[in-house]
């Protein structure tokens, strides 16, 4: 418990300097970004920057503890492995809803050198956000965790962390006007207060129950490999389904897709359940080792 409170405080910190800096910031014109998004990157830029002290600072700075401590042609062997598994699970789901229509296909097909960009594009955004979530959550805040509290305590609080951070997110003002202090305390307040909201509670549970999904194979595995390919192919299928098809309002299946990002909600959470119950049962055959 002490060790995810540390992570949170840290994000926590990186999210509050973000807020003080973006008023000046807008204030030189430099940057046209909308307030809300320019404080998230800015936070995002700031948890990088102060990763590799604050890791060095808990004790984390070292590859055991940061799930690396492997080999880099086995570590690449099951980050491909992992990858074509998350993208046929994310695959799989994303047919489902396309069956169900909740989501459509775009009716303006893209041409090839376009399509051919975008996934590149979705590859990149996904091996990027796997590998530095990866290291973050199931790297070192899952062996900070358990060191102090064991394993079932950091597979659990690791994955309630992951699940909360995609919430943290600075949201748009209500309306147009001047953006100063009070407005980005308003900002930096409602990232927090969304974390409480009912509307996310199907996107949270499916986050989280990925989070155990993710915590259990690097427990099972004894590094991060799987997990950043995993995670790399969760984010490479979400990403070219939300650019190559549309949620559907009218559809009568609707509420089985998260309002998070229109994917990830109660059929997601389902498909992860029980691809978990069916690990956990072939566990207790024997015929899975670490």
């Amino acid at each position: 418990m002490r060790a995810s409170l540390r992570f949170f405080v840290y994000l926590l910190i990186c999210l509050l300097i973000a807020g003080l800096l973006t008023p000046p910031l807008l204030a030189t014109g430099w940057s046209e970004i909308e307030a809300h998004r320019l404080m998230g990157r800015l936070a995002q830029v700031l948890i990088l920057i102060g990763l590799w002290p604050f890791l060095r600072w808990q004790g984390l700075a070292e590859r055991p503890a940061l799930g690396l401590d492997v080999g880099w042609p086995a570590l690449w062997r099951r980050l491909i492995w992992g990858w074509l598994g998350g993208s046929l699970m994310l695959g799989t789901l994303v047919w489902a809803l396309l069956e169900l229509t909740v989501r459509l296909p775009d009716p303006d097909p893209r041409d090839w050198p376009s399509l051919i960009g975008l996934i590149a594009q979705a590859l990149t955004a996904g091996l990027a956000i796997g590998l530095l979530e990866e290291v973050f959550f199931r790297g070192a805040l899952y062996a900070a965790i358990c060191r102090e509290s064991g394993v079932r305590a950091a597979m659990l609080w690791s994955a309630g962390l992951y699940a909360a951070l995609h919430f943290m997110k600075p949201s748009a003002l209500p309306e147009e006007g001047g953006f100063g202090a009070g407005a980005a305390f308003w900002m930096m307040a409602q990232a927090v207060l969304d974390l409480f909201q009912w509307k996310n509670l199907d996107s949270g549970v499916a986050l989280l129950l990925a989070g155990l999904l993710l915590a259990w194979v690097r427990e099972r595995s004894g590094n991060i490999g799987w997990c950043i390919g995993l995670h790399a192919g969760w984010v490479f299928v979400i990403q070219l389904t939300r650019r190559l098809t549309d949620g559907n309002p009218d559809a009568a299946w609707g509420w089985l897709a998260g309002s998070y990002d229109g994917v990830i909600g109660w059929l997601a959470a389902l498909w992860i359940g029980v691809l978990i119950l069916a690990l956990w049962s072939v566990e207790r055959t024997g015929r899975i080792s670490r």
